[in-house]
């Protein structure tokens, strides 16, 4: 599965390793932490109900309205979890739906305002989430994406590939170095079998998808002056 982020969906930000983001947030100066590196590991005990579980895949969703919403496969691609991400200080939950999905799958392609194009695991065909109400699946018949991604742009008109990177089915474990006020406040958090991670280059927050829910890594400077990030080219 391709890893979304928000704006142009840069397959190259959205695949920041945690080594990357770690060399940028572990600078410390003159016995106290540089506020511009500082950040914020969030549990998924202090997030919305719905991220106290895991999950199959996620994506972000630039609604074009100004929202941005993370969408968490669930319950075996049974389950859609929705949150909005908009502010990451202040991530609502948004509800759930239930999918008619014959199994797990993974996000694809950016579909637009209309959605993502999805792949079912074990060579189980693929279908467009449509993001426009209620979201709800629709399987496509006739595509091949075994070598490489169909992009649909407008559902069926126009048909450009992109290159096309599976996710890996293991899972990570991430040591995450937190700040604090003094040299001895400082501490490592470790987070266990992360199944994915998803960046929004807007604001710096990086999404994990793990075995016991969802975790945030916030860095609020950055989303205080989000240009900081994107002008730099991200971390």
């Amino acid at each position: 599965m391709r890893q979304n982020s928000v704006g142009k969906l840069s397959g190259a930000a959205t695949r920041l390793t945690l080594a990357t983001i770690l060399a940028a947030l572990t600078v410390v100066s003159a016995g106290y932490a540089n506020p511009s590196n500082e950040i914020v590991l969030v549990s998924p005990t202090n997030l919305p109900t719905l991220a106290r579980q895991g999950g199959e895949a996620m994506f972000l969703h630039d609604t074009k309205d100004g929202r941005i919403f993370l969408y968490v496969e669930q319950h075996q691609g049974t389950q859609l979890a929705i949150f909005d991400v908009t502010d990451p200080a202040r991530v609502k939950g948004e509800g759930s739906v239930q999918l008619d999905a014959s199994g797990p799958f993974d996000f694809v392609a950016d579909l637009g305002k209309r959605g993502e194009l999805v792949r079912f695991r074990e060579g189980q065909g693929e279908a467009v989430l449509d993001l426009r109400n209620n979201p709800v699946l629709t399987k496509v018949q006739g595509l091949d994406t075994r070598d490489s991604t169909i992009l649909l742009a407008d559902y069926a008109s126009r048909l450009t590939g992109q290159a096309f990177t599976p996710v890996a089915q293991g899972t990570r474990d991430y040591k995450i170095f937190q700040s604090g006020d003094s040299p001895s406040d400082d501490r490592v958090i470790e987070v266990r079998q992360v199944r994915q991670d998803v960046t929004n280059p807007d604001t710096g927050t990086t999404f994990l998808l793990a075995e016991n829910g969802l975790y945030l890594i916030r860095r609020p400077a950055l989303e205080a002056a989000p240009e900081v990030f994107t002008s730099s080219g991200g971390l």
